[in-house]
């Protein structure tokens, strides 16, 4: 049984969550808060696994509060809720020790995919995510990542969304953020001059 924790700001969204989570066998909801103070305050009491935690919140945000939770508990596995633009939060919340991320208009099989993992000791962390805001020095920022050019060789086939997702296996919300900063990389305005650049530059194989 995974005990679980929410934290988040919204009554309608925090009830809705928790709503549906109960719906699942294998988990229980063992406190839910407002806002990071309030959750902190009941840590020493509070028996949980897993933390869904807001961004996001009056009197103390998400990346506070999950810094002072895995001080006093490094046990804990947080999972940030975020909505979709704000991914560049993704580095600051793992710097202080989130292991996941959940867009907050995600299905619920995707919210039990990542208690799942980030229970059994996993990280999740999204595709789209992963690809657009992982800053690593050592690469140029205007090179596509692997995923990019699977997506990019996608598009230049002629394939819509829904293919190219479900040819990855990755949701149509990943590919349409791939998509768009495959374009912002490029400098591309829409989908006809990316492929004339991508078959032009010799980005992908077709």
């Amino acid at each position: 049984m995974v005990k679980i924790a929410l934290v988040d700001d919204h009554t309608l969204f925090r009830n809705g969550i928790k709503g549906l989570i109960q719906t699942n066998k294998n988990y229980t909801i063992v406190g839910e808060f407002s806002d990071g103070s309030q959750f902190i305050a009941a840590l020493p009491e509070l028996d949980a696994d897993v933390v869904l935690m807001d961004i996001s919140m009056p009197n103390m945000d998400g990346k506070t509060a999950t810094q002072l939770a895995l001080r006093h508990n490094p046990n804990l596995k947080v999972i940030v809720l975020t909505m979709f633009g704000e991914s560049q939060y993704i580095e600051k919340m793992t710097s202080v020790g989130a292991v996941g991320f959940i867009n907050k208009d995600s299905d619920i099989q995707t919210v039990f995919e990542a208690i799942d993992i980030v229970a059994a000791g996993g990280k999740y962390i999204p595709d789209y995510a992963d690809s657009l805001y992982n800053h690593d020095e050592e690469n140029d920022s205007d090179a596509l990542s692997e995923r990019e050019v699977a997506v990019l060789t996608c598009i230049c086939q002629g394939m819509s969304t829904p293919q190219i997702a479900d040819k990855l296996q990755i949701s149509k919300r990943t590919v349409d953020a791939h998509r768009a900063h495959i374009l912002e990389k490029t400098g591309c305005n829409n989908t006809a001059s990316l492929v004339v650049h991508a078959i032009k530059a010799e980005l992908v194989e077709i």
